[in-house]
């Protein structure tokens, strides 16, 4: 039978999204469709990404996307408060529907259920099947027990106030806060001179986090600040995985025509994903043939390629969760944002040199010596990847 699409991609998340806008605007002859279950694309979500993660290019394209940015940001510790002059930029999940709609309202069928799919085929719950040369699956993170994983679980409200914040730009990490039993930091976005984002957000081994106990931390650091909270606008929540080790090609038996964090393509420590979906989206956007016996490899490779580039992250994670006290691990950031203001950027970017890497390691540790080393070359088990 004759295929009705090049491509269906299913989910209308972040990596589908800029994919089918970046399709859209190199291609617009493709014959494409996507297909979501949800009323509005984009969910409930806040998506970041410092200046320096994205090429000229990129920031061109995405740029319709961002509602809000800033010129610096700052962090807060118990012995270091910084602020680094580094651009910073939100997509909120409003914005991000906005855009779609607009740009892809003749490709996209939103309450559509999916029964089953193929390679080349979706079967939906009201029985219609729709064929294409190939499917992208980019419906979200999927457990899977080849990965070793913490957690960074987070519940995130928006507030307008009954009077103005005063701040300038974000504050990325407030960690002079009470750690309860694990690296707790509050994330802040200030939206309008009277309206911010704070998130209680917490590395933590498993993903449980008490929402009762995250909603009383927030209001408690908003009293704090002088914040008088007014109304409150929305809550958003998750529980991002962090990756401490894995075995790639377990993973992979079963994603060939994967993408987002279904692919596992997220940045392992700080769970940021636009970069990487920005990336994909612009690798796939160039290519002409979409057949799955071609676009399935393309994409692996892509991936196989972020996983080799990310060991290190990997590694410094195991340090981070696996050498010391949880309630100590804000000594290593600490310790971190204490670094060269460029440095902290390339993390961010994924794009560490080696001189960053001796540079990150050198000098006395903030966990114990014996602890770091053991930490490092542990392979850790057991641990249940989920989302």
């Amino acid at each position: 039978m004759t295929s009705q699409y090049d491509l269906l991609l299913l989910g209308a998340g972040l990596a589908n999204g800029l994919l089918a806008l970046r399709l859209k605007q190199c291609q617009p002859a493709l014959r494409l469709l996507v297909l979501d279950a949800e009323a509005h694309t984009g969910g409930n979500h806040t998506w970041c990404f410092h200046a320096e993660d994205l090429t000229a290019q990129q920031h061109y394209w995405i740029a319709p996307l961002v509602a809000h940015r800033w010129p610096h940001y700052e962090v807060r510790f118990p012995r270091l408060t910084r602020q680094l002059d580094s651009g910073y930029l939100c997509v909120t999940s409003t914005r991000f529907d906005e855009v779609l709609r607009a740009e892809l309202q003749d490709v996209m069928r939103l309450n559509q259920t999916i029964a089953s799919c193929g390679e080349d085929h979706v079967r939906l719950a009201s029985g219609e099947i729709l064929r294409a040369r190939a499917v992208i699956d980019g419906r979200g993170y999927q457990p899977d027990a080849a990965l070793q994983i913490g957690f960074q679980a987070f519940i995130g409200q928006e507030w307008t106030l009954s009077q103005p914040h005063a701040l300038s730009g974000p504050i990325l990490m407030d960690a002079t806060v009470d750690q309860q039993e694990g690296y707790r930091f509050v994330y802040t976005l200030p939206l309008s001179p009277t309206r911010l984002l704070i998130e209680d957000t917490h590395y933590i081994d498993n993903m449980s986090l008490s929402a009762a106990q995250a909603r009383q931390n927030i209001c408690d650091y908003a009293t704090r600040q002088g914040w008088m909270l007014e109304t409150l606008a929305r809550e958003e929540r998750g529980a991002l995985p962090i990756t401490l080790a894995g075995d790639f090609n377990r993973f992979w038996q079963h994603r060939q025509g994967c993408v987002g964090l279904r692919a596992g393509l997220f940045h392992p420590t700080t769970g940021y994903s636009l970069s990487l979906a920005a990336s994909l989206a612009d690798a796939l956007a160039a290519r002409r043939d979409f057949s799955p016996e071609t676009l399935a490899p393309c994409i692996h490779r892509f991936a196989q390629d972020a996983w080799r580039r990310q060991g290190f992250f990997r590694l410094l994670n195991r340090m981070l969760f696996l050498a010391g006290d949880a309630d100590q691990r804000w000594r290593v950031m600490q310790r971190f944002y204490g670094l060269p203001q460029g440095l902290i950027a390339r993390f961010y970017a994924g794009r560490l040199t080696l001189a960053d890497r001796a540079r990150i390691l050198s000098g006395k540790p903030p966990v114990p010596l014996l602890a770091a080393l053991q930490a490092a070359f542990t392979q850790p088990s057991g641990r249940r990847a989920s989302r």
